[in-house]
């Protein structure tokens, strides 16, 4: 299917999926934010994808924020709405995606952006990357998950400092505070994303995605995480995955998984 906004191509059964609004540094539009829901969710079940790189077009930004001029005049239930479509149409649905998805953060990631990359699995930026979530300059909060995403990733004090200050900060300073997994050179980024996702394919999908949904139930509210672990693993045993993955290593071979 042909997209306004995105761009999609899928080389070695890894989903590129690029924000393609250069002129407006990437920002999230409605539409965008449709498309969006619409790529992620239709390769859940797609054997010809085995993980989801999601990056911005050209050098500039990964995503630099929501596109303003939509919900300038809104009201305070519309605002609501806003955010909670948003949250479970697209946000939720990439934290929550059965395979791998990894943040190719290329330039600034900043407000929806940042919780765009927030969402996914893994982060990866660009030297030169910069993020941050600025809402409060406008008279706003993070509506995307960011208040929530980002202290779990960072921690409450630097979290309240991030977001009050409305500071961006610097992709080493990132690294260091656990906001993204790894820093590398722009004309590197893609190519050792790649790299990263394609390490997570040798492994077993069906665990992956068993092991994704154990970690999320760390944070999720009126979850009991140890319980989940316990049912995942537990799942884990019913699988083909785990007779290939046990015979493979009896035999001292490489395992040949499927997923199931």
């Amino acid at each position: 299917m042909n997209y306004s906004n995105l761009l999609i191509e899928n080389r070695e059964r890894i989903l590129y999926i690029t924000i393609n609004r250069e002129s407006k540094l990437n920002a999230l539009n409605k539409a965008t934010l449709a498309e969006l829901h619409d790529v992620v969710t239709g390769s859940t079940h797609d054997d010809e994808v085995g993980g989801l790189i999601i990056t911005g077009a050209g050098q500039k930004a990964f995503v630099a924020g929501a596109d303003i001029s939509e919900f300038a005049d809104f009201n305070a239930d519309e605002g609501r709405e806003l955010a909670r479509e948003g949250q479970i149409k697209v946000f939720d649905v990439i934290q929550n995606h059965s395979k791998p998805v990894i943040a190719a953060i290329n330039g600034f990631a900043l407000g929806g952006g940042l919780e765009l990359a927030m969402a996914c699995h893994i982060r990866v930026a660009a030297s030169g990357a910069k993020m941050g979530l600025p809402e409060v300059s406008l008279g706003l909060i993070p509506g995307y998950g960011g208040t929530q995403r980002l202290t779990e990733l960072i921690g409450k004090g630097r979290a309240m400092e991030m977001i009050m200050t409305a500071d961006m900060i610097n992709a080493e300073e990132a690294y260091r505070t656990g906001l993204v997994n790894h820093v590398f050179e722009f004309d590197e980024l893609l190519t050792k994303a790649a790299e990263l996702i394609k390490k997570i394919m040798t492994r077993s999908p069906f665990a992956v995605g068993c092991a994704i949904r154990a970690i999320n139930a760390a944070s999720a509210d009126g979850i009991d995480g140890y319980e989940t672990e316990i049912s995942e693993f537990s799942n884990c045993f019913g699988s083909e995955d785990f007779r290939e993955g046990v015979a493979a290593f009896l035999a001292k071979r490489k395992a040949e998984f499927t997923g199931r």
